[in-house]
């Protein structure tokens, strides 16, 4: 007889504020996901690590799955959700560890929602965390992220060179170097989930171990240290999914005007796009990027700064929606390869 199958909904909630890209995470669920023996299998995996926000879709309640969802984030972080998009459906099996005690697989659901800065409530225990704390080998802003060479190039190095069979290892070699580029000046900021797959693979983040401890299957320890925050369940194979699709979007979709107020300044805009891509701009061309592209028209209207003359105010050129398919902010003018 087939398992019973239960439809999870998770949100990637995300805002930007100065420089920190953050991310809703909740403690506290606030919903029967677990119960009888699959919850103490549900509490061994979570191990109290940040959860993005989740429920049970149940359809004599929700009439869409889109409005289950926005129903359990308003009930566990208080917030009303504006832009919600449909990210990926997740059904790996075990993905719950109460399928191992015999409870029903659960597929999920994922949104990617980007909002303002609002107050939180609600039953969770909600609160923002900056998203390079569970992936900081994507933050390339200031320099190269310092825990690619102290601990996922040995580690990975030492995968590649662990089998003694030749096309194992040239498939290995080329796998790290399409993900980590670990010897090229490049980086493919989109490529957010293979790299977290890669690691994973390698039992090179926390939710490795764990999930190799509960299913009862043996995993390598590869580092003493692992590199950033776990989250419960795949919560952060989730995350990585959206950032890399948030991050491949900004090139043909105005999406990051969804994080900003009605009138900002381009200094503004430039570092909510850093934020969000993980590399730095290049001030001037991302200005003339802008006005050739027609994406923002001023205000008339300046705000006073913290040193020189007050700064102009722009607003989003909402008529460029209709004048070109793929009105993106142009991530590709980043300068990649930080020192």
């Amino acid at each position: 007889m087939p398992a019973e199958t239960m439809i999870g909904l998770n949100a990637v909630i995300v805002s930007v504020t100065g420089e920190v890209p953050r991310v809703l995470v909740v403690r506290r669920p606030g919903h029967a996901m677990a119960a009888g023996s699959g919850r103490a299998a549900a509490d061994a995996a979570s191990d109290g690590a940040p959860a993005l926000p989740f429920g049970p879709f149940t359809p004599d309640r929700h009439r869409t799955l889109e409005l289950g969802l926005r129903e359990w984030v308003s009930a566990q972080t208080g917030l009303e959700l504006g832009y919600v998009e449909q990210l990926y459906t997740f059904g790996d099996r075990y993905r719950d560890p109460r399928e191992i005690a015999g409870g029903p697989r659960v597929v999920s659901v994922s949104y990617l929602a980007l909002v303002r800065d609002q107050p939180l409530s609600g039953s969770g225990e909600a609160q923002w965390r900056d998203w390079y704390e569970f992936l900081p080998w994507e933050d390339w802003r200031d320099r190269r992220p310092l825990v690619l060479d102290q601990i996922i190039r040995p580690a990975l190095t030492g995968w590649v060179e662990a089998t003694n069979d030749p096309g194992v290892r040239a498939r290995r070699a080329e796998r790290v170097f399409q993900t980590f580029d670990l010897d090229d000046p490049g980086w493919d900021g989109e490529r957010v989930l293979e790299r977290h797959e890669l690691l994973y693979e390698c039992g090179l983040v926390a939710e490795a171990r764990r999930d190799a401890q509960v299913e009862g299957r043996p995993c390598a320890d590869k580092a003493d240290a692992l590199p950033g925050a776990g989250m419960a369940l795949d919560h952060r194979r989730i995350l990585a999914t959206a950032m890399g699709r948030l991050r491949g979007k900004l090139k043909y979709r105005p999406l990051v005007f969804e994080l900003l107020p009605e009138a900002f300044t381009l200094f503004r805009l430039q570092q909510v796009v850093e934020a969000l891509s993980g590399v730095r701009l290049h001030k001037q061309n991302f200005r003339r990027l802008l006005v050739a592209n027609r994406l923002v028209e001023p205000t008339g209207r300046r705000v006073a700064g913290t040193g020189g003359r007050p700064a102009e105010l722009f607003a989003f050129r909402r008529e460029v929606l209709h004048e070109r398919r793929a009105p993106g902010i142009g991530v590709p003018l980043l300068r990649q390869g930080l020192d």
